[in-house]
């Protein structure tokens, strides 16, 4: 009894939460599987069938589950590209069509084929018609992103997603009560108005507040919760189903958050609190006798798998016989649309928990536990043919077009047009002496080799009053680093104009003055802020990478930089940002008469043409430069590229990185190398960042 009412107390049910999302899907990670899964398992081990810790029903877990499912919905219209999809519009509505059609009408198929009733089996098409991008941080991180058929798989996203919704919305309502023509007549139209108000109003309403919030980040953070409460219960209100109106949310705010380090915090809370929730809620519903009474009758789910399974290919198929891909493009558009992980789940949660006045629910448990099936199946299987597959496409030729540091750093050409007006700049924010002479020595070497200027910079914490003694004090203190500094650079023989700054937030600081100085490139040292706090607050280096107009150079330097001779660059795919950290380091050796190595490390499956080819490109990359530097190719076959490149970085002087970080749909965040590779090398390392990463 006293157990019972112990796990009956809200903060013991919301502690054992924790405790499952902090310890269960790293260890499941560690198994090769999906976080996720483990989510589900320590659900059905902790409900009802099986230690009874966590009840379903109570209204913790239902608060917190409800809160996940809409958060879910929410952060998966904020992930859709919006202007991947404008570039490929009528592309991605084709092949949007296709891959929702032909799944909805095998899904219906399978309905009736199992003696369900025609609204149920309409169901259970949109349930397969949507797809989840959980395979995008593999094509992000093999850089091809800008193939066009990975652009129109993103972009068909918005149609899927939306599709399946509006179909769950219609079913819903027809299932809820009496049903007829005019009663489809209302919803449809106050769904149409409903959804104008939320993408139109919420997209009006948000550009105006965070225009004149300035840099509260705080109260964006709110604006942006409350917008998505208000559409889950405006949605409730005209009798569709919340989740509608978190997707729609997510669709109105993502122009309005880009970027922005609030997108990052909105998606922070959700993928380590709420989403979690909903996984392990749902498998707390899997009622285990009866999961296994519908795997022993194996037929529903075993149909339901090869229904999705075959008919996203046929409209993959389809897509490339109409906009002529290639085969790797039709096997990656098909992988990417494989898994069913958000829309699919939270949905089919809503139509097992609707019933009508008599009793009935949309859909069966069994069919419940065959989706339940289905996502396991396809978040495995998807990211799987990606990997394998997405790494034949030809790349862009506009990636490989950058025949200097430059216009990598000036990104679009109307900026490049812009910086034939001013020198080549770089700003160096100072603030610790002890590191300042290295960094100093940094921007002066690629100053004085573009024949352009350095700005130290020195941040000074506002005060209330201007004429506060400690505010004096800083700023004495400040001019004495940059008078320091100014001595450093006059050994280089390259411009210098030292500047002070008083702000209250460091970073931001930073970011306006490179924007009035119009810099080229940022130089900064390393920050050691780390933990919990750095995770939900970001700390100085993240911030600037989030709102600087220019890239990021953030170093670690044990020794002079006039004295690096060999620089390890690992490439692992090639995208513009790659080539970027190459023409870096091409650069930094032309001034010292270094030699730059590019270490790509290739998995043991890999082809051996697939590695030649990608040397090929690599080393007409490594070519096109306009300095004479000694640049070579080095490939290893790995599987662990963090050792291998930590291992190889041994017999050199610097190590040139690029900040890359990935998230899925589902907002849940992949692990990169990079940051095992920072935390063991041995040498100087310099991490470049773009704009906004």
């Amino acid at each position: 009894m006293a157990l019972n009412a112990l796990t009956d107390s809200p903060i013991v049910a919301f502690t054992i939460l924790l405790t499952v999302i902090f310890t269960v899907p790293p260890i499941f990670e560690r198994l090769r599987l999906p976080g996720l899964v483990g989510l589900l398992v320590a659900g059905v081990v902790l409900g009802q069938n099986g230690l009874k810790l966590l009840n379903h029903e109570s209204e913790t877990i239902t608060l917190l589950s409800d809160i996940g499912k809409i958060y879910l919905m929410f952060v998966a219209g904020l992930e859709i590209d919006l202007e991947q999809f404008r570039k490929t519009r009528n592309r991605s509505m084709g092949f949007g069509i296709l891959t929702f059609l032909v799944p909805l009408l095998a899904g219906i198929a399978v309905g009736r084929l199992f003696n369900f009733s025609w609204n149920a089996s309409v169901l259970i098409g949109s349930l397969l018609a949507s797809h989840t991008l959980l395979a995008y941080p593999i094509v992000s991180r093999l850089g091809v992103v800008t193939n066009e058929a990975v652009t129109v798989t993103i972009g068909a996203t918005i149609f899927t997603d939306t599709g399946a919704l509006l179909v769950l919305a219609i079913c819903v309502g027809i299932h809820g009560g009496e049903f007829s023509a005019l009663s489809l007549a209302t919803l449809l139209g106050g769904l149409a108005i409903y959804s104008a108000v939320v993408l139109f109003g919420f997209d009006w309403a948000g550009k105006e507040f965070f225009r004149r919030s300035g840099d509260e980040q705080s109260n964006q953070f709110l604006f942006i919760l409350l917008a998505l409460f208000l559409a889950s219960v405006g949605a409730q209100v005209i009798g569709i189903e919340k989740i509608v109106g978190a997707f729609l949310a997510g669709l109105a705010v993502n122009d309005v958050l880009g970027r922005s380090p609030v997108k990052e915090k909105i998606e922070f809370i959700g993928s380590v609190l709420f989403i979690p929730c909903f996984f392990v809620d749902m498998g707390l519903l899997i009622d285990i006798p009866a999961f296994i009474k519908t795997l022993s009758s194996v037929w529903l789910t075993v149909v339901i798998v090869v229904a999705l399974i075959g008919s996203k290919f046929i409209a993959a198929f389809l897509a490339k016989l109409l906009y002529r891909y290639n085969t790797a493009e039709l096997m990656t558009m098909w992988s990417l649309s494989l898994p069913q992980v958000a829309a699919t789940l939270a949905a089919a949660l809503v139509a097992y928990q609707t019933v009508n006045p008599a009793g009935e629910r949309l859909i069966s448990e069994g069919v419940l536990n065959s989706v339940i099936v289905l996502m396991l199946v396809t978040a495995i299987l998807g990211p799987v043919i990606t990997s394998r597959f997405a790494s034949s496409l030809q790349l862009s030729q506009a990636d490989f077009e950058t025949d200097s540091l430059i216009t990598w750093w000036q990104g679009n050409e109307g900026e490049q047009v812009e910086q034939k007006q001013y020198p080549f700049t770089v700003l160096v924010p100072i603030y610790n002496p002890q590191t300042q002479r290295y960094l100093i020595e940094m921007a002066a070497l690629l100053a004085s080799h573009e024949s352009g200027r350095i700005v130290p910079l020195a941040i000074t914490r506002a005060h209330v009053q201007m004429d506060d003694p400690q505010l004096v004090t800083a700023l004495d203190k400040s001019r004495e680093r940059l008078n320091l500094a100014k001595e450093i650079s006059q050994e280089f023989e390259v411009e210098v104009s030292p500047a002070i700054r008083i702000d209250d937030d460091a970073a931001l600081g930073i970011s306006r003055t490179s924007r009035e100085q119009n810099a080229s490139l940022i130089v900064m040292g390393w920050s050691q802020t780390k933990g919990l706090r750095a995770r939900l607050f970001g700390n100085v280096i993240d911030s600037v990478f989030w709102s600087s107009h220019c890239p990021v150079a953030v170093t670690r330097l044990l020794s002079s930089p006039k004295t690096i001779q060999r620089i390890l660059v690992p490439v692992g795919d090639l995208t513009r940002q790659t080539i970027g950290a190459l023409r870096f380091a091409q650069i930094l050796a032309d001034v010292n008469q270094a030699e730059v190595v590019l270490l790509h490390v290739y998995d043991r499956k890999s082809p051996p043409n697939r590695v030649e080819k990608f040397v090929s490109q690599l080393s007409d990359i490594a070519a096109k430069s306009q300095l004479q530097v000694n640049t070579n190719i080095q490939t290893i076959k790995g599987d662990d590229v963090a050792r291998v490149v930590i291992r190889e970085a041994e017999a050199f002087d610097l190590a040139v990185l690029r900040s890359v970080r990935y998230r899925t749909a589902g907002g849940l965040a992949v692990s990169e190398v990079t940051t095992q590779i920072i935390q063991q090398l041995k040498c100087s390392i310099v991490l470049l960042g773009e704009p906004h990463s």
